[in-house]
């Protein structure tokens, strides 16, 4: 276990052993069509469906950095939350390969042509219409 070192009083302000998390077990979310949304998911980004039984195989998703940030009012109309208020960002290992066989299959996506410290960014939408970010990691630019 590792030592946490919480500054705000709110929070702990001492050394504490501190039980964490070891990742995202799920992203649950509603559709109008859970099925169709589903297929889509898995032919365009390779994203399991979990199946109808606790056997079935499952999604798994290589470690790696992830982002977990709770973003407040002024970014209600970002174009990276959806009209619920979430977004959801996937790491890819090459942008533009992931791209080129999105637009291949007929989706409209757009590339930031910015280059971020963190990496590369890319935006499509569901078949839903709910956001969906793809970032390929990079150190940053020396």
């Amino acid at each position: 276990m590792e030592k946490v070192r919480r500054m705000s009083p709110n929070l702990l302000c001492h050394d504490a052993v501190m039980e964490r998390v070891l990742g995202f077990g799920g992203f649950f979310f509603t559709s109008e069509q859970p099925d169709c949304l589903a297929r889509w998911y898995a032919e365009h980004l390779g994203v399991v469906d979990p199946g109808e039984s606790y056997g079935d195989p499952v999604w798994r998703q290589e470690e790696g950095e992830t982002v977990f940030a709770p973003f407040g009012p002024e970014h209600r109309d970002s174009p990276h939350l959806g009209p619920a208020g979430w977004g959801i960002n996937f790491r890819v290992a090459d942008l533009d390969a992931m791209v080129a066989q999105l637009r291949a299959s007929g989706l409209e996506v757009d590339v930031d042509s910015e280059r971020y410290p963190n990496g590369r960014f890319a935006q499509l939408h569901d078949l839903d219409g709910n956001p969906v970010q793809l970032w390929q990691p990079m150190p940053p630019e020396l």
